[in-house]
C-alpha cells in the first residue's frame, strides 16, 4: 500500500452532510398522513392514580387515540432487564422494570400515564393538557440513607424495603491491611445526579406499511438491532418485518442505550393499530425527567498505608441511586467497584454496595457510567493521604503504579462484561512523566504559584490518574464489499452518534483494500443493511466494530489477491493494493481495477468455480475475550476568586492512553467534548430534587452547562501501550475524557484556597457551595 491512513489526523467524511443541513435526523422524518403523539405525564414523583377522566377529548375533530394502561390490553408489559447482574458470588438483586404506561401508581416525575394520538403535534398536546388525572400523592424516596430506614415509603410495594440490590466484592484481607497500616485515613464522599443534555433530544417515528407487513422505525437509539429484535417479540412480528433505522443522533452519552423506554414501545404499537405513520420529539422540559439520568451515590471509604504512601488496601461501603427500576441491572456501580481500583496495586480490597430504589428517574450509564464515582473516591483518598504523609501528590501516585511487568493484571473482582477484572496493558509512568511536563509541575510549584500568591490570587494546581474499561462483548459484525464502481462499502450494526464512525471505519477499510477513504461509504444503523450488533456503548465501537470491519476487509483482501493473480497470471506474493488498483510490484503498468476485478468476480454468464464465492465481499464479526484498559493523566491549573468563589481553568493538560490510535483527530474531539462534560459535572451541573421529589432545576434557565467561555483550550498527547486482545491494538475513549475531572477539579480548588485547610469531598460544586464548605473549614 502506498499510503497508510491508518492512525492519520484525517477529517470526518460526515462532516459535509452535516454542516450543509444534509444529514437525516429523526425530527427530519416527515412521512404522509403523519399524526404526532404526546403524553400526559405525573406531576408528581410518588402517588396512586386514583381516576382518570379523558372527557370529550376522543370527539375533537383531529384527536385519534387516548390511551390509558388498561386500554393497551395484553400489550401492556414491564420491560425486558437488559443486563442481568454478572456472576458475582455475594449478589442479591430485586429488579424492577418500567411499564409502557402508569398502572394504579406512579413511581417518578414526568411518567407517563395516558397517550394522545393527533394530527398535529399542538393539538395533541392541548389535548393532553385537558385530560385529567386524579392522584394520591405519597411520600417521596429521595434521600438514599431516608429510603433504607425502617418504616421508610416503599416504591415498589411488593418488596420488603427499597433496596434493589446488595452486593460485595473483594481479594485479600482488609481487616489484615488496616491493622498493619502507619496511617487509616476514612472520609464520606457524594457524587450528586446531572443530565447528559444532548443536543438532540429522543425521538421516534413509525410507519406499518399493512401491504408488506412491514414495521419501519426511525429511533435515537444507540442500540437499532436490539431495539429491533425486541420490538418484534412485543409486537408478535418477525425480526425480519421490523426494520429500525437510527440515522445522525445528536448526542447519545449512554441514555439512549436505554431498552426499552415506553415511547419506543407505544409509538410502533400505535401506528400499527391506526395504520398511520406516527411521530414523537421530546421536547427539553420532558427529557429533564423521562429520560434517564446518573451519578448519584454516597460513599464511606478508607485507605491503608505503610508510611513511606504504599497502599495496603481499601474499603468503600456505598448507595447508588437506582431511581424508580433498574432496567440496566448493576452496570453503573459494578462500575463504580472496580474503577475504584485505578492504576494502582491495591494488595487489598474490600467493597460493599446497595442500589436503592427512589422516586427519581432511572439511573442509567451516562458518559463514564459509574466510573467517575470510584476515580474519585481513590483520587481523593490519595489526596487526603499525601497531604498527611507529606509526600507529593504525583509521587504518591507514581508509588503505587502498577509496574508494566505486571500486565496481564488480575484484580480479582468480577468486571460488569461479566469476566475477572482483568487489566490487558499498560505503562502508566511515562504518561505522568509526561502530564507533568506539559503543565509545567516543577516550576509551577516552586515559582509560578508563589509568585502569583504573593500578587494575591488564588491559583492551584491538580493531578490525576484514571482507568477506563473499554470494548467489552459480547460481539459485533461487517460487511466490506467492493463495488463495480470501486468504490468501497461498508456496513455495520452499530449506532453513531457523533464519533467519526463514518472515518475512523473507512480508515480501517482503506488500508487493507489500499483505496483513498473518500472512496469508503460507511453505513451503520440499519437493521436492513447489517443484521446482527450489540450497539454503541461503553466505549467498544473502534474496538469491537472496528476489528470486525478489519477481519472482513482482510478477508475481502484475499479473495482480490486471489482473483487478481488468476487474472494478470502472477503469483499473490508479487501484488499489491495501490490506489484502488491491483499491481504487479516493481511493474506499476500491469494492474487491474478493483471496480473491473469486482466485474469479472460477478460473472453474468458462466459457471462459478468449486469453492469460491462471486463478488468481492465478506461479512465477519469480532468479539474480545473481555474488554480492553485504557488509562491517562489528566493535569489542570486554576484560578479561584476569593470574593465570588468563582473558578477559572487557566490550563488543561491530558495525556492519554487508548493503544494503537486511529485517528488522532477524532480522538483529540473525543478527548474534548469528555473533558467538556466533565467539567459541567464537576462545576456547573447539577439536578436539585426537594423533599417532594420535584425537580427544581427542569430548564436550560436554571441547570447550568458549560459554555465555550467556560471550557479551556485542551492540550492532549498520547502514549500507546496496545492492547494484546484485539488484531489493531486499539482500546476505546469514548469516556476517557470526562471520567478524572471532578476529583482533578477538587485537587486543583483545595490547592488554591489551601491556607483555607478546605477538604472537598462532594461533586458537583459550585461558588456558593464552595464558599460554605470554605466557612465550615474556618469554623473547625
Amino acid at each position: 500500500m502506498s499510503t497508510r491512513t491508518f492512525g492519520q489526523r484525517i477529517p470526518r467524511n460526515e462532516d459535509p452532510r452535516l454542516l450543509t443541513g444534509q444529514a437525516l435526523f429523526v425530527d427530519d422524518v416527515h412521512l404522509p398522513r403523519m399524526v404526532h403523539a404526546a403524553f400526559v405525564r405525573s406531576p408528581y414523583a410518588h402517588a396512586r392514580i386514583t381516576g382518570i377522566d379523558k372527557g370529550d377529548a376522543l370527539d375533537k375533530e383531529g384527536v385519534l387515540a387516548v390511551l390509558t394502561a388498561e386500554d393497551l390490553g395484553d400489550y401492556w408489559q414491564p420491560g425486558p432487564l437488559l443486563v442481568p447482574p454478572p456472576p458475582i458470588e455475594r449478589c442479591t438483586f430485586h429488579p424492577r422494570m418500567q411499564v409502557p404506561l402508569a398502572k394504579g401508581k406512579v413511581r417518578q416525575l414526568g411518567e407517563p400515564v395516558v397517550l394522545v394520538v393527533a394530527t398535529s403535534r399542538y393539538l395533541a398536546e392541548d389535548v393532553a393538557e385537558e385530560i385529567w388525572v386524579d392522584y394520591e400523592p405519597l411520600p417521596a424516596v429521595v434521600d438514599l440513607e431516608a429510603a433504607l430506614a425502617p418504616g421508610a415509603p416503599l416504591v415498589h410495594e411488593d418488596l420488603e424495603s427499597n433496596a434493589a440490590a446488595h452486593v460485595i466484592q473483594e481479594k485479600g484481607d482488609w481487616e489484615v491491611a488496616q491493622r498493619d497500616a502507619d496511617l487509616v485515613l476514612s472520609r464520606r464522599f457524594s457524587y450528586d445526579r446531572g443530565t447528559a443534555a444532548a443536543m438532540e433530544n429522543r425521538g421516534v417515528v413509525a410507519e406499518w406499511d399493512r401491504r408488506s407487513r412491514r414495521l419501519t422505525l426511525w429511533d435515537t437509539t444507540q442500540a437499532p438491532i436490539p431495539i429491533r429484535n425486541g420490538l418484534a417479540g412485543m409486537l408478535g412480528l418477525s425480526e425480519n418485518q421490523v426494520r429500525v433505522i437510527a440515522p445522525f443522533i445528536g448526542g447519545g452519552f449512554g441514555p439512549k442505550i436505554m431498552m426499552f423506554y415506553p415511547e419506543e414501545v407505544l409509538v410502533p404499537w400505535v401506528a400499527m393499530k391506526l395504520g398511520r405513520p406516527v411521530k414523537w420529539i421530546e421536547d427539553r422540559q420532558e427529557n429533564f425527567t423521562a429520560t434517564t439520568q446518573e451519578r448519584g451515590q454516597l460513599h464511606d471509604a478508607a485507605i491503608a498505608l505503610s508510611r513511606d504512601g504504599r497502599i495496603l488496601g481499601v474499603k468503600d461501603v456505598f448507595l447508588h441511586d437506582s431511581g424508580a427500576y433498574n432496567p440496566y441491572g448493576l452496570t453503573v456501580p459494578i462500575n463504580s467497584q472496580c474503577t475504584l481500583l485505578g492504576c494502582y496495586d491495591v494488595p487489598n480490597y474490600y467493597s460493599e454496595f446497595t442500589a436503592v430504589y427512589t422516586t427519581k428517574p432511572i439511573v442509567t450509564p451516562y458518559r463514564g457510567a459509574g466510573r467517575q464515582h470510584g476515580v474519585f473516591v481513590m483520587e481523593r483518598l490519595l489526596d487526603l493521604a499525601a497531604r498527611e504523609l507529606s509526600i507529593d501528590r504525583a509521587e504518591i501516585r507514581r508509588r503505587n503504579f502498577l509496574r508494566p511487568d505486571s500486565f496481564p493484571h488480575n484484580h480479582q473482582i468480577i468486571y460488569q462484561d461479566f469476566s475477572p477484572l482483568i487489566y490487558d496493558s499498560g505503562n502508566y509512568e511515562p504518561a505522568l512523566d509526561k502530564a507533568l511536563e506539559m503543565i509545567g509541575y516543577e516550576r509551577f510549584l516552586r515559582e509560578e504559584q508563589p509568585r502569583l500568591r504573593e500578587q494575591g490570587k488564588a491559583v492551584g494546581l491538580g493531578i490525576v490518574s484514571y482507568v477506563e474499561g473499554t470494548g467489552i462483548g459480547p460481539y459485533e459484525g461487517a460487511r466490506v464489499q467492493v463495488q463495480a464502481s470501486g468504490k468501497v462499502s461498508v456496513v455495520t450494526g452499530v449506532g453513531t452518534q457523533g464519533q467519526g464512525h463514518m472515518t475512523s471505519y473507512a480508515q480501517i477499510a482503506a488500508d487493507q483494500l489500499g483505496v483513498a477513504v473518500a472512496d469508503v461509504e460507511v453505513v451503520t444503523g440499519d437493521t436492513d443493511q447489517f443484521h446482527w450488533g450489540a450497539g454503541t456503548f461503553a466505549s467498544r465501537g473502534a474496538v469491537v466494530a472496528g476489528n470486525a470491519i478489519n477481519e472482513a476487509a482482510k478477508d475481502v483482501r484475499v479473495k482480490i489477491l486471489r482473483l487478481a493473480a488468476e487474472e494478470l497470471e502472477v503469483a499473490q506474493e508479487d501484488l499489491e493494493l495501490v490506489d484502488g488498483e491491483v499491481r504487479v510490484r516493481g511493474v506499476p503498468t500491469k494492474a487491474i481495477a478493483l471496480g473491473e476485478l469486482a466485474l469479472r468476480a460477478n460473472p453474468m454468464r458462466g459457471a462459478v468455480k468449486p469453492g469460491t464465492e462471486p463478488g468481492l465481499e465478506a461479512t465477519n464479526y469480532f468479539g474480545p475475550e473481555r474488554g480492553a484498559t485504557a488509562s491517562g493523566i489528566h493535569a489542570m491549573i486554576v484560578e479561584v476568586d476569593r470574593e465570588t468563589m468563582q473558578v477559572e481553568i487557566q490550563r488543561y493538560v491530558v495525556v492519554h492512553d487508548c493503544g494503537e490510535v486511529i485517528n488522532p483527530l477524532l480522538l483529540d474531539g473525543q478527548i474534548h467534548g469528555g473533558v467538556a462534560q466533565g467539567i459541567g459535572n464537576a462545576f456547573y451541573e447539577e439536578l436539585v430534587y426537594d423533599e417532594g421529589g420535584q425537580l427544581m432545576n427542569a430548564s436550560f434557565m436554571d441547570y447550568l452547562l458549560p459554555t465555550a467561555l467556560d471550557v479551556p483550550k485542551i492540550e492532549t498527547d498520547h502514549i500507546t501501550t496496545p492492547s494484546p486482545l484485539n488484531p489493531l491494538g486499539v482500546k476505546g475513549a469514548g469516556e476517557a475524557g470526562a471520567i478524572p475531572v471532578g476529583p482533578l477539579f477538587a485537587q486543583a480548588v483545595e490547592d488554591a484556597l489551601s491556607e483555607s485547610k478546605v477538604e472537598i469531598l462532594e461533586i458537583p460544586l459550585k461558588p456558593s457551595r464552595l464558599w460554605e464548605l470554605v466557612e465550615e473549614s474556618a469554623g473547625r
